[in-house]
């Protein structure tokens, strides 16, 4: 019996197909096929119907999407990019860049503490001492999935926070500051809020400082998020700013995203 030829197949039994292959595999592999699998695999059709099936939009979403490619690929590669945010393993993928006084520590979130933080899978923070500490992730974005052409022609919005609280009998001073860097560790963007003076006798709740880098020059390869702080009576121990839940995000662009190129073979 004669075997049949896939391209005889209906045009929508093609794309059915195709959203079950994963998506590095159609523009890598699939894509160079043949004009009629690059023709269907360029279709918005397929990247919104994949989105459906991964369950990164719902049936009714009406936001505009300028490039459904993009907005796939930058979707599934959605994540926190620093590693271990709330120390949950010591300090694990942290440089301590200055480690004063009695240095970092890690503690435990305490039952009561837990409450007063929004997120309860928060059980771990970092707490600093009498003379500054400071400790720093760099993110590469290669490394992560942002290859150099999505980076470039799309630029993202680059989504930066961080929780810090003060012990609750000792004034502390909280510091914070991230980078966007070149391929030379140039830097192309800076987020550097002045440091945050919380006095003796604070209420200690936990607070949430954020920015989001947009409209960035193209070349951004590495991110840079250095945080930290000192306790400002320089007492022995640990009474210092604590530090957890700190995140990087890139958010897949909508409606404020303007159209740009198809991006081709990306070089994973």
């Amino acid at each position: 019996m004669a075997m049949g030829n896939i391209n005889e197949l209906p045009e929508n039994i093609l794309l059915e197909l195709f959203t079950h292959v994963p998506a590095r595999q159609l523009l890598l592999r699939c894509r160079l096929v043949c004009s009629l699998w690059r023709d269907l695999i360029d279709l918005v059709t397929l990247w919104k119907r994949k989105c459906l099936r991964e369950g990164f939009i719902a049936e009714d979403w009406d936001q505009p999407v300028a490039d459904w490619k993009i907005f796939y690929f930058l979707r599934s590669l959605h994540r926190n990019l620093l590693h271990n945010p709330c120390a949950e393993e010591g300090f694990e993928f942290w440089s301590l860049d200055v480690n004063g006084g009695d240095e970092w520590k890690v503690e435990d979130l305490s039952g009561d503490q837990r409450k007063e933080f929004p997120n309860d899978q928060v059980k771990k923070y970092f707490v600093t001492s009498y003379y500054t500490c400071l400790k720093s992730q760099v993110v590469d974005l290669k490394a992560e999935g942002y290859w150099e052409e999505l980076m470039d022609t799309t630029r993202p919005d680059i989504k930066v926070k961080d929780w810090f609280a003060a012990k609750p009998d000792c004034g502390s001073k909280y510091q914070l500051c991230v980078q966007l860097l070149s391929s030379a560790h140039a830097p192309l963007g800076t987020f550097q809020p002045d440091p945050a003076t919380i006095q003796q006798k604070s209420d200690a709740k936990w607070r949430e400082v954020s920015h989001t880098f947009s409209n960035y020059p193209p070349g951004v390869r590495y991110i840079w998020f250095q945080h930290g702080g000192v306790d400002t009576h320089y007492w022995a121990g640990w009474y210092g700013p604590r530090v957890t839940n700190s995140s990087i995000t890139i958010g897949p662009p909508t409606a404020l995203m303007s159209p740009s190129p198809h991006p081709q073979n990306p070089d994973w």
